[in-house]
This record gives C-alpha cells, sequence and structure tokens, in this order.
C-alpha cells in the first residue's frame, strides 16, 4: 500500500539558497517536495540530506515558467499526497541591466518565471485547498522582495516590478480565499548573503551594506525562519501580510 502525506510542504526553486534553507527547517516538522528547474545535483544532496536527519522529502523537477509542466508538478505530488503549505520561492533576476538597456526577451522571461509562475502555483494549490473544494485549508507564502519598494534603479528594476506584482498577487489572493480556509502571506527579503549580491562589485556591496540599519546582510536561515512561521499555526491571525524581513533598510 503507497503510504499518503496529508500535511505536505511544497517549495518552487528549493534545492538552493534560501529555498534550500526552508526545506530543511520545515523538514523538522512536515514532509517536504521541492521543485526545481536543473540542478538535480543539488536537489537530490538535498534530499539526501534530509532524509538523513529523519525528515521525508522529494524532489520533483519542473520550470515554473511552464505551466504545462508546473500543472504536471501538481499532479506529481498530489500522488504524494495532499498540500498544506506552498512556498512560492522560485524566481529569476534576468541579469544586471538599466531599464534603457533591458530587453523585451529579458522582461518576458522574469515575469514568465516570477509572476506567471507563483500564479499558476498558486491557482493549482488553491484548487487542492480550498475547503469550498474539499480541501483542508493550508497556507500559501510568496517570497517577494524589499527590491519591490527600493525598485533596484540601475540593476534590477525588471526584477523589482516582478516583485511588486507578487505583492498585488498576495493581496489579492488573501482577501479572495480566506473564507476557505487559506492564508496568503509575503517575506520580502533584503540584502541577503546569497550569490545574487555577489554579483555586485565588492564596493556597491560594501555602500549597500553600510546604508542596512542593522549593519549587514541577512542570512538564509533568517528569511526561512519567517517563512516557515508564517506557515506555522503560530500565525494563524496573519493574513495578506507584506513582511519585510531586511534589517530595517
Amino acid at each position: 500500500m503507497i503510504t499518503r502525506h496529508d500535511n505536505l510542504f511544497v517549495i518552487t526553486g528549493g534545492s538552493r539558497g534560501i529555498g534550500a534553507e526552508v526545506a530543511r527547517i520545515a523538514a523538522r516538522d512536515y514532509p517536504v517536495v521541492i521543485l526545481y528547474k536543473e540542478d538535480t545535483t543539488a536537489a537530490q544532496r538535498l534530499i539526501a540530506d534530509i532524509r538523513t536527519a529523519g525528515g521525508q522529502a522529494w524532489a520533483i523537477a519542473a520550470d515554473v515558467g511552464d505551466e504545462a509542466a508546473l500543472c504536471g508538478a501538481f499532479a506529481q505530488i498530489e500522488q504524494i499526497g495532499s498540500i498544506a503549505v506552498l512556498v512560492n520561492n522560485a524566481g529569476i533576476t534576468g541579469g544586471m541591466s538599466r531599464v534603457e538597456n533591458v530587453q523585451g526577451e529579458v522582461i518576458m522571461d522574469v515575469l514568465r518565471t516570477n509572476v506567471m509562475g507563483a500564479f499558476i502555483a498558486a491557482r493549482e494549490a488553491v484548487r487542492r485547498m480550498s475547503t469550498k473544494r474539499g480541501g483542508a485549508g493550508g497556507a500559501i507564502i510568496n517570497v517577494s522582495s524589499g527590491a519591490s519598494v527600493l525598485g533596484a534603479p540601475n540593476t534590477w528594476t525588471h526584477y523589482a516590478a516582478s516583485k511588486g506584482a507578487l505583492d498585488t498577487l498576495t493581496i489579492g489572493l488573501s482577501k479572495e480565499v480566506a473564507q476557505e480556509g487559506i492564508r496568503v502571506n509575503a517575506v520580502r527579503p533584503g540584502v541577503i548573503d546569497t550569490d545574487l549580491h555577489h554579483l555586485r562589485s565588492q564596493a556597491s556591496l560594501e555602500n549597500i551594506v553600510k546604508a542596512i540599519p542593522v549593519g549587514r546582510m541577512g542570512t538564509t536561515q533568517e528569511v526561512a525562519n519567517a517563512i516557515v512561521w508564517l506557515a506555522s499555526p503560530a500565525a494563524s491571525y496573519v493574513n495578506g501580510c507584506l513582511m519585510d524581513v531586511s534589517g530595517g533598510l
């Protein structure tokens, strides 16, 4: 008999960085499913680490910017069990560019992954979680960015705009499904010590860090802790929240 799991914690873009840290922390209390696009080695290493630590975890390859592939991944998840939490973490920056130089193809790639992917994943999760559809409710956490407020001038304004759309999705969806047992929130990480911010020049990074009130970059664990808390019963009255995890920037 195949064992079904009724409390799945699903993370898109889960093989590295913030997504992988969320998976490690969530796996202490939930069976975890990560979706990843290409890095099979990193995904399988993460799954092995979680299982070695006594957790339950699965990895599914899927490009969130491809609706058919993403829907296929949710069909696979359904074979494992029912979804309790979705973390929309997958995202791309499209590289550094001023608006005057950014290419239309880059903008579309960023919007396809960061916005459409999050919408479709949320749609598929709601269809399975909603108490109006026979589900048990759940939580959706969107990983936005402090860039949605600051605009990321001269570097990632196209990326920042996509995260602004994610903020709006969070607010709108939170009101649509609140009475269907689903809470929807977002975290907006600031300057986090990941590969993304190390693409900047050292001088640029140092200037940015100086502007952060707490005086340092954040860690992936600090962001992941906020995400897992929003998913937990401790946040049962938190809905439509855009939580800044930015050191006060």
